[in-house]
């Protein structure tokens, strides 16, 4: 996966976009406090009882804003709720990241489907892939083509890309796969474009606005600000030939899903709750200042009115993922050639503790 997108996902994400920060939750095992005769005490959300002691959970995050969930529940007080304390920590690259979670040492962490993901499941590494952390919004894709200024005259449609040069951050990565998926919806195969690797995202806006190549694959809120500054315009759509694809996720330690249910079900609940929030926001237009002052203050995008005009990363306020599109992901690496080993899949992706969550917090209201 593009560097900036590992680590503005995961990096970033986005594939995987931290400090190591050891999880030694105290109180794990206890989920209720301050209840008579069995009966669950109350708190301000009116549903789980807090721990009965702090427990920390230490977050691979950066300031993406698919992790636009973590950062509202911080800001809101949903985790102090259940008396969680969270840590965000930082790894250079996702190598270092894959296996801290495995251990332990980070209980949750961001990631996207790449295939070197893969090859570390594939060769013991265990972490669960529990909820949704990003997919692009029919009409509004955050992950998308853009097409040169000097092109607006000549690529009308999908078809039309044939002959031209794409620049593409990774090889076997949810961008190359959005790439070949649209590559497919035009009618074309690898053999009629031009595939420019380039690793960054902020040079294909230099790139694309001199003529170097002709469109890009690119990411918010870059794809924003390079129209803004008349570098590029949006191409299209990723859900015209992408439309269920999954592009971010959230992934659990073993030991924080398995061993520490009390605390993972309860830091799954105030997450879901700060993804709604975001939702209410961005599809609903409710309470959206609150929120955009609190994404200028984890992410990297700090302009408010920006916020107004990049397309935003979908998030499933029920923590949904396109599972299909996970597996499909994963086979076009494998028939690549590029993941060694087999990946059982129905036991990597693990839902339980969401939908755990979603019992104690109820559907969300999406009228």
């Amino acid at each position: 996966m593009a560097k900036w997108l590992r680590n503005s996902w995961l990096l970033s994400l986005f594939a995987l976009a931290l400090v190591l920060g050891a999880c030694s939750p105290q109180g794990a095992g206890k989920s209720d406090s301050g209840g008579k005769d069995g009966e669950e005490a109350t708190i301000p959300s009116g549903d789980l009882a807090p721990l009965e002691k702090t427990a920390k959970v230490v977050i691979a995050e950066d300031g993406a804003a698919s992790g636009a969930g973590f950062y509202i529940a911080k800001e809101k007080g949903y985790f102090q709720d259940y008396n969680i304390e969270v840590e965000f920590a930082q790894f250079s690259n996702s190598d270092d990241m894959l296996p801290a979670l495995a251990a332990g040492e980070v209980d949750i962490a961001g990631g996207v489907s790449t295939a070197s993901f893969f090859n570390a499941i594939a060769q013991g590494i265990d972490v669960k892939i529990i909820a949704d952390k990003g997919h692009n919004i029919p009409g509004k894709s955050y992950f998308t083509f853009v097409i040169g200024n000097h092109m607006v005259d000549e690529i009308k449609d999908y078809p039309d890309f044939k002959g031209k040069k794409i620049a593409v951050s990774s090889y076997n990565s949810i961008d190359e796969y959005i790439f070949q998926e649209m590559i497919k919806h035009a009618g074309l195969t690898t053999d009629d474009v031009e595939f420019v690797l380039m690793s960054d995202f902020g040079s294909m806006l230099g790139a694309i606005n001199s003529g170097t190549i002709d469109a890009a694959l690119n990411i918010e809120p870059l794809i924003a600000q390079g129209v803004e500054q008349g570098f590029h315009v949006r191409f299209g759509d990723a859900t015209d030939y992408a439309p269920e694809s999954q592009i971010a996720l959230v992934l659990g330690s073993p030991t924080f899903m398995n061993e520490e249910q009390d605390i993972s079900l309860r830091f799954m609940a105030a997450y879901l709750k700060g993804v709604r929030d975001y939702n209410d926001a961005f599809i609903k237009g409710e309470g959206k200042e609150e929120i955009v002052e609190i994404m200028t203050k984890h992410t990297a995008l700090k302009d408010p009115d920006l916020w107004e005009r990049v397309h935003v990363t979908g998030l499933d306020p029920d923590g949904k993922m396109f599972v299909d599109d996970i597996k499909k992901q994963y086979d076009a690496y494998k028939e690549n050639g590029a993941i060694r080993g087999d990946v059982d899949l129905d036991k990597a992706i693990d839902t339980s503790m969401t939908e755990k969550a979603i019992e104690v917090i109820g559907t969300y209201d999406r009228e």
